[in-house]
């Protein structure tokens, strides 16, 4: 290894014979299930052949890396696309085996054509694949947007375990405090006798804008604090997408957050 990371190179020489071994039982599968030559251009250029059996070694394959990578890369995407992803990589490792598997046997038969079930089950393959691969794209990319209409809480109230502590205290600190000393669930409406830090409730008002609609309130820190506390009290910092989505904000409101969080679990590794 170096001070980059772990070096590629072994990765070629994995990646050599598995390609050739995998390439070739494809392509031989695809020519007993009817694939071959074909004039993708007549008329245009007529000598331009393609053999089209090469389309199933690198749909299935790529698409199989592709998704590997989406599943195991870290901080890559929601919750929901990771999901699809590892389900449909393990699906087409799955399919490629069964391809490897089934193409020796059929050449040891020597069979001049595969049976009927593994020609369409091949012949699905291409389009099954674009859609996957389609699929995966849209679910990593597919941004976290506020829904029509959404309204935030007027007010928040956090319980302070320790009379007292709420004043002068950074909001960090007392959420770590009393998540790690309640017995129960920390973020409860405040008894009579213990202090509270309270947000300031919505005016009774709101500004509307020129069209006559409500104007949205922008979310404030406070709120992103409490609605992430558990994580905060535990050193962890929630993902720029996580924020989008759980708090319903646009990128730039979403990173402006996390800022503001990240400030927090440094200011209470330093208190501690």
């Amino acid at each position: 290894m170096t001070g980059h990371g772990p070096r590629r190179w072994p990765l070629a020489l994995i990646a050599a014979p598995a390609a050739v071994a995998v390439w070739s039982g494809w392509v031989g599968i695809g020519g007993l299930c009817g694939f071959g030559v074909i004039h993708p251009l007549p008329g245009i250029i007529d000598g331009f052949r393609l053999n089209t059996a090469i389309t199933l070694p690198v749909g299935v394959e790529a698409y199989g890396a592709y998704a590997l990578g989406a599943w195991l890369a870290p901080g890559r995407g929601p919750e929901t696309a990771r999901k699809f992803a590892r389900r449909s990589a393990i699906g087409a490792l799955a399919l490629g085996m069964a391809g490897q598997v089934v193409y020796p046997l059929l050449a040891a038969a020597h069979a001049i054509r595969a049976p009927w079930p593994v020609t369409v089950l091949v012949s699905c393959m291409p389009v099954v694949t674009l859609g996957f691969g389609a699929a995966l794209t849209h679910l990593l990319r597919a941004p976290g947007h506020a829904p029509d209409g959404a309204s935030e809480t007027a007010s928040v109230r956090v319980t302070s375990v320790h009379p007292g502590s709420a004043a002068g205290m950074h909001p960090g600190a007392a959420l770590r405090d009393a998540l790690r000393d309640a017995s129960g669930d920390a973020l409860t409406t405040a008894p009579a006798s213990a202090p509270s830090v309270a947000l300031p409730a919505a005016p009774a008002s709101r500004a509307r804008s020129a069209s006559g609609h409500r104007a949205r309130e922008p979310l404030s820190d406070a709120k992103a604090e409490v609605h992430f506390a558990a994580d905060l009290a535990a050193g962890e910092l929630p993902s720029v997408r996580r924020i989008q989505r759980e708090l319903h904000v646009g990128q730039e409101r979403a990173r402006a957050l996390r800022e503001h969080l990240d400030s927090v679990v440094t200011s209470s590794a330093r208190e501690e």
